[in-house]
């Protein structure tokens, strides 16, 4: 049972039996009442009214009646107002969803669809450990496979490790030059954050060369071209491209540390994959399609023997892919990539999540596929999300601004646990139950912060505003799970009819009509891939649920009727806020 499609349904049926009308479903718009009018549910009458030729008042208080005649287990009073239909929802639908639903950990789940979805996500450098955006990438990327998963798709989750190229090379020669042997384990310092260092010690070493350069009279771009890193660096490419022994193995052995440091992270935050490609595997994929694309007519090559397609009849540019000595451009490699992944896994849908500056290349792969009339064109979508950035401004790797993951994990857990010893209700729990709840609500109050705003928004991140225990925060719902299970600890509910509760109190009321919505709103969040839709829910729930638990008790309830109702809506609500936040990759404790 839901509440919006079934009064839609009941709308239709009055409409068609009544006045012989036959109305589309989706045509009937129910919204929730606005606070300052009376009722739960508004229908809006002025498409009815104009086809059926009567006033909207008239048509309103006519429905209205219809609906109460017809289905008064539903609907307990209305009012019209200025064109809108304000209906009351009957205790009894309410308290009949609460007895079927209340105990069931996996409400809002649905069934299988039949349909595969595949979500490509994180997408790092192997030159640098993992930053504050790689970690919105990865919470969004898979909180939308989790919405997907729970809606009923069959998921695959994807990452592509860029792990080639020049600035993989700049890792590389830094190493050679200034490392000395150390590794990883000699130094004590974790794969990626030590490959890393050496990145940001070539962009420091060859900073100095520039300047040398330029003092001689070049200018800033000859002297970065001909700076002795730089051609190191570009040789070192030319031999990772010609196989050169040393050089791969030194690739391979770089990567590695890169790889296990990566891991470390992953398993700290979550984040999981069914399968990594590799640039290095698959920057050639895609030579033969420019073939077929050149023989279908759909690119073209200039006088230098580089190809292009032209979109500007499509409201975009001329794009190249593939280079006047015929190799591979990014694109070239996206567009055969995007043929393997649909060949492996046959994707009805196939979700990029990747930052907003790269729109444009997402449209143009997009294009070319449907041009090439590849099978996997029609399930390309690009998740556009907006940068993270700091109260200070935008990250900058080059100006040594850029937050690592690691850091920022750390710095909220320890966040976390001053927090929480402030408030001193932690004094009972064993150094290991501490160290586990601090870093529950450290990465709760993380990940919330990050996918409570809208993806396609930009956002600023500020940690100590994320871990408040009072404001819109992942600890502030937190809390309310561990407050609830501290009520049901107490007194679980027991079995007790329907028909001997008393009639609702208007928070009771609201709290479960609340509840009722979260498997609509689920389907709308993954329609929308908006994880922020599910992080603003739980926080409603939290909210309404505390003022419902201040204003009424639960131990001390009226009557033995309203203490078992007042129950089951805290199992309920604490079913709902736990499933809701483990969407968003979230643990709520039991105890804090």
């Amino acid at each position: 049972m839901e509440l919006v499609p079934g009064i839609k349904k009941a709308v239709q049926t009055v409409l068609t039996e009544k006045y012989n009308y036959r109305i589309e479903f989706q045509d009937v718009l129910v919204n929730e009442t606005k606070p300052e009018f009376t009722g739960d549910y508004t229908v809006v009458l002025f498409s009815f009214s104009k086809i059926l030729k009567m006033g909207p008042d008239t048509l309103g208080k006519e429905l209205g009646a219809a609906l109460l005649a017809s289905k008064p287990d539903w609907f307990a009073g209305f009012n019209v107002i200025k064109g809108f239909l304000n209906l009351v929802m009957a205790d009894g639908i309410l308290l009949n969803f609460l007895n079927l639903h209340y105990h069931n950990t996996e409400y809002g789940k649905l069934p299988a669809r039949g349909r595969r979805v595949m979500v490509e996500y994180s997408s790092p450098n192997t030159n640098k450990p993992l930053h504050l955006g790689h970690l919105r990438n990865n919470f969004l990327g898979w909180s939308v496979a989790a919405l997907y998963k729970t809606c009923g798709y069959d998921i695959v989750k994807t990452c592509i490790a860029n792990d080639r190229g020049i600035h993989i090379c700049k890792s590389m020669v830094a190493w050679e030059l200034f490392g000395k042997g150390s590794t990883p384990e000699s130094t004590g310092i974790k794969g990626d954050h030590f490959v890393g260092d050496y990145y940001v010690l070539f962009g420091n070493e060859l900073k100095k060369q520039v300047e040398t350069g330029m003092a001689s009279g070049l200018t800033k771009e000859v002297a970065e071209k001909e700076a002795p890193l730089m051609k190191a660096a570009q040789q070192m490419l030319v031999d990772w491209e010609a196989g050169k022994p040393d050089t791969m193995e030194l690739w391979k052995k770089m990567n590695s540390w890169v790889y296990a440091g990566f891991d470390v992270t992953y398993q700290r935050i979550g984040s999981d994959f069914d399968k990594i490609y590799y640039e290095s595997q698959t920057y050639l994929l895609g030579k033969d399609l420019v073939e077929m694309g050149l023989n279908k007519k759909v690119f073209f090559r200039k006088d230098d023997g580089s190809v292009w397609i032209d979109l500007k009849p499509d409201g975009l540019d001329e794009k190249i892919v593939q280079r006047s000595d015929g190799t591979a451009v990014y694109m070239t490699q996206d567009i055969g990539l995007a043929v393997e992944k649909y060949e492996e896994y046959h994707a009805d849908l196939s979700i990029y999540v990747v930052a907003d500056e790269q729109n444009y290349h997402f449209k143009v792969l997009k294009l070319i596929c449907q041009k090439l009339q590849l099978p996997s064109a029609a399930g390309i979508h690009h998740l556009s999300y907006g940068l993270v950035e700091l109260p200070s401004g935008r990250m900058k790797t080059r100006e040594g601004t850029v937050v690592d993951a690691d850091d920022i994990i750390e710095e909220m857990t320890g966040i976390a646990a001053k927090h929480t010893e402030e408030l001193g209700k932690v004094a009972d729990f064993s150094e290991a139950e501490r160290k586990e709840l601090y870093d529950i609500i450290g990465l709760g109050a993380l990940k919330f912060f990050l996918l409570r705003v809208d993806p396609k928004k930009r956002m600023v991140f500020n940690p100590d505003e994320s871990i408040d225990f009072h404001g819109f925060t992942g600890p502030f719902i937190q809390y309310t799970h561990a407050r609830i299970k501290s009520i049901l600890r107490k007194e679980p509910p027991r079995d007790y009819p329907v028909a001997e509760m008393t009639a609702l109190l208007p928070l009771e009321k609201e709290l479960l009509i609340l509840l009722e919505k979260y498997s609509g709103l689920l389907e709308q969040a993954c329609t929308e891939m908006n994880p922020s839709l599910v992080a603003n829910y739980a926080f409603s729930v939290a909210k309404i649920f505390n003022s419902f638990y201040t204003e009424h008790s639960v131990s001390r309830a009226e009557s033995e009727s309203k203490k078992q109702l007042r129950l089951k809506i805290c199992v309920m609500t604490a079913h709902v806020i736990q499933s809701a936040m483990g969407l968003l990759g979230i643990r709520v404790p039991e105890r804090m």
